[in-house]
């Protein structure tokens, strides 16, 4: 079992470095905004520093499944990423080209702060796994609702490198924190496991490869929230309801995550949870359409969030439970690093469809949840394949 205060310690650096990362974003528009950059290269900056999230996912995961100090490699990452986001930063305005370097240097050690760091809960939470996991689904939630407002409050109080800088320093605290957890060392370092090598694992696995597609495919509608959100809000006439709306699903996300961590639902298999969960959340994205007024529509969106919180506790524990050891930290990246690839998608077919009209999306979202939903069932009743028997030698 994990010692007192290890979850505690665990929780607290990835909420911060969470927040880093989800607040830099924000900050850093916000700043190449200031310094007469344009909204054009600030967006370009942006894309620098999340790229890296997906791509270099299955190679950073190799190098964490294969180094022998992991402690060394996580405080490193995370003191890499304040540094780049500082950088990208300091450089926006006077050498523009250097800080997109920065900004890609940072999106490289991005994989460790997000799925990186919760493939380590395997072995510091002992045999509170359930409730470990909960509150890891609580850090994204409160890196979610916390990060972006902390940046534009910041910022607009003492401008966007002063918030960035903050945001780094958060990173940097979760750096040192991460110094004081039990990580492990190996007995050796281990090399050969190529980059994705995880992917067939996953493919082999029918609950890790349910939890992946439906959680992927699920995040296709939920990237869209934010232009839904505003659309919503335009056709309301109530412009502070697009930051309500994504708001309320976040509390709705903090509110199970943490009920999920002090009750986990321990009588039902994590895999079931996950497709359970995406088939119920198309109920409140499917009604948002024929709903009309402010009160209503948070309602929808907080349920949404709430039904989301376990699903996504539940997606961590089969993570958990079915990666391979030899690539154990590939899957939680390449899993991070899809979901995010799929959010990015979402969002930008969803700015493209926007002349079809509010409702045309929300049922698009609905459909996400459906289809999410029904692949991660169908997949869950695939047979896991048998292991390859070598020929008998004459």
């Amino acid at each position: 079992m994990a010692g007192p205060g290890v979850l505690t310690r665990y929780t607290t650096a990835a909420a911060l470095a969470r927040l880093a990362d989800e607040g830099s974003r924000v900050a850093l528009l916000l700043h190449v905004l200031a310094v007469g950059r344009g909204a054009a290269f600030g967006g370009l900056l942006i894309g620098a520093l999340m790229v890296p999230h997906v791509l270099a996912a299955p190679l950073v995961g190799a190098l964490a499944d294969a180094v022998r100090r992991r402690r060394l490699l996580y405080v490193g990452g995370l003191l890499g990423f304040a540094a780049g986001v500082t950088g990208a930063a300091l450089l926006a305005d006077p050498v523009p080209a250097a800080a997109f370097v920065a900004a890609v240097l940072a999106g490289c050690c991005a994989p460790l702060l997000i799925g990186g760091l919760s493939s380590l809960l395997g072995e510091l939470a002992g045999d509170r796994l359930p409730r470990a996991f909960g509150l890891d689904a609580t850090s994204y939630s409160l890196a979610g609702i916390v990060g972006p407002a902390l940046a534009a409050v910041l910022a607009g109080w003492a401008g966007g490198l002063w918030a960035v800088a903050a945001l780094a320093f958060c990173c940097a605290i979760a750096a040192v924190i991460v110094v004081t957890l039990p990580v492990p060392d190996r007995a050796a370092t281990v090399w050969g496991n190529r980059p994705g090598g995880a992917l067939p694992a996953i493919w082999r696995r029918p609950p890790l490869a349910a939890v992946t597609i439906a959680s992927t495919v699920s995040q296709l509608g939920l990237g869209a929230l934010p232009i839904v959100a505003a659309l919503l809000a335009a056709g309301l006439h109530d412009p502070a309801l697009a930051g309500l709306t994504l708001s309320a699903f976040a509390v709705g996300n903090l509110i199970s995550s943490l009920a999920y961590a002090r009750l986990p639902l321990r009588r039902i298999r994590p895999e079931t949870v996950v497709p359970a969960g995406l088939l119920i959340m198309t109920v409140p994205f499917a009604m948002l359409p024929i709903v009309d007024g402010r009160w209503s529509t948070l309602a929808l969106f907080l349920l949404a969030g709430v039904i989301n919180g376990p699903a996504f506790a539940s997606l961590l524990v089969v993570r958990d439970r079915e990666a391979p050891p030899e690539t154990r930290t590939q899957v939680f990246t390449i899993g991070a690093g899809l979901k995010v690839t799929a959010a990015a998608a979402g969002v930008s077919v969803a700015g493209l469809a926007t002349g079809h009209g509010t409702a045309v999306l929300l049922l698009a979202v609905a459909a996400s949840q459906l289809v999410a939903g029904g692949l991660g069932a169908a997949l869950l009743r695939r047979r896991r394949p048998a292991p390859r028997v070598s020929p008998a030698l004459p």
